[in-house]
């Protein structure tokens, strides 16, 4: 078998739930990484159940012991969406790069000595810019986050398996569904187009997430530390 690649992750009907904060996962990933080693830890779940805050949290915590690269980066343009008649959909799994971001990974795993590019999804222009996140070769621990880690078949697949952890965010969904309903809103969607959006489009893609909640190493529950202040 390649030594950049783990066997594919079987399905569990049960797979092991952990309710943690989030001072709880930053230990998990501490313990993840080995000095002079190049570990990936990935983050997955339905959109709006926190991945991004807690990759932003796993970050500060561990700071240069860790860098986030997302799958986000790997969106199509919208002018190839447009021209691929998928623009009205943007964030199904067919809406992504899924070949350059296996590609990715794989160097990540074995840079070779030498400093990575990744790229970077900005939503407030709602396009990726290309090299903008230099990944050093001394870096012991990348976290990826996105919503198809654990998605089954061809390019998804081989993402997969240069990951060595993926955790599963789980949230009920009137929480996150109303998380999803300001990020619209703040990004210039009117209520009630926001509204459409996470009914035609994040939903859709929430229910095909779900799917692959078996597959993950540890399903995450997020909970509040015991200050009371929530912790995404």
């Amino acid at each position: 078998m390649d030594t950049l690649s783990r066997p594919p992750r079987a399905h569990s009907e049960y797979p092991t739930v952990l309710q943690a904060t989030t001072a709880d996962l930053v230990a998990r990933a501490r313990a993840m990484t080995v000095p002079g080693e190049r570990r990936i830890l990935g983050i997955t779940g339905a959109p709006g159940a926190g991945k991004s805050t807690v990759c932003a949290a796993l970050a500060a915590a561990l700071g240069t012991g860790a860098v986030i690269v997302g799958m986000d980066g790997f969106h199509l343009a919208n002018q190839e969406l447009v021209r691929l008649g998928r623009r009205q959909r943007k964030g199904a799994p067919d809406t992504f790069d899924a070949d350059g971001y296996a590609a990715l990974l794989r160097r990540l795993r074995d840079p070779q000595g030498q400093t990575v590019y990744a790229p970077v999804f900005d939503r407030g222009i709602e396009e990726s810019i290309g090299s903008a996140v230099p990944v050093f070769p001394d870096v012991p621990l990348i976290i990826t986050e996105g919503n198809y880690l654990l998605l089954g078949g061809g390019d998804w697949e081989r993402a997969a398996a240069a990951i060595d952890e993926v955790w599963y965010l789980e949230l009920p969904d009137e929480v996150r569904l109303e998380r999803l309903l300001l990020r619209h809103e703040q990004f210039g969607k009117s209520r009630t187009d926001a509204e459409s959006w996470v009914a035609s489009v994040d939903q859709r893609n929430a229910e095909l997430i779900g799917q692959t909640r078996g597959r993950a190493d540890l399903v995450v529950q997020l909970v509040e530390s015991t200050s009371g202040a929530p912790r995404t």
